[in-house]
C-alpha cells in the first residue's frame, strides 16, 4: 500500500485513498479491501476517460469526450488532479456537470484521475 492508492470494499462499496499508512491491507466488513487500478480505455458508451485542457487560470478536467451522465444512480464522484506534493479533488454531486477547474499549471499535472460511482476509477 502506498500514498494515493484508492481502495474499495466489495462488500458495503466504501472507496477509501490512501493518504498515510504503513500496513499490508486495508479491512472493512471484514474483508481485505480491494485496491483499484484505474482504467484509461473506454469502450462503453458512457465516456469516461478525463480530458485536460488548459485556461486563463489553470486547467479544467472534463470527464468523457462525451460528458459522462449525471444522474442519481450513474454519476461521477470526485475529479482529482495529482501533482508531486498535492491532491487536488473536485467532490460532484447528480445533476452537475462532470467537470472542473484546477488553480495549477498543466507541467506540474503528473496524474489526472475520476471515480464513477458505477464503473469504478479511471485515469488520464
Amino acid at each position: 500500500m502506498k500514498l494515493r492508492d484508492i481502495y474499495k470494499c466489495n462488500v458495503c462499496g466504501n472507496v477509501v485513498e490512501v493518504i498515510y499508512g504503513n500496513t499490508e491491507s486495508l479491512v472493512c466488513c471484514g474483508e481485505d479491501m480491494e485496491k483499484l487500478e484505474a482504467k484509461t480505455e473506454d469502450y462503453t458508451v458512457e465516456k469516461h476517460v478525463p480530458m485536460v485542457e488548459e485556461t486563463d487560470e489553470g486547467v479544467e478536467v472534463i470527464v468523457g469526450s462525451t460528458l459522462h451522465p449525471m444522474e442519481e444512480k450513474h454519476y461521477i464522484t470526485s475529479i482529482e488532479v495529482l501533482t508531486a506534493d498535492k491532491v487536488l479533488r473536485a467532490e460532484l454531486k447528480p445533476g452537475e456537470e462532470p467537470k472542473a477547474e484546477f488553480a495549477v499549471d498543466k507541467e506540474e499535472i503528473e496524474d489526472v484521475r475520476e471515480y464513477c460511482n458505477v464503473h469504478g476509477l479511471w485515469k488520464a
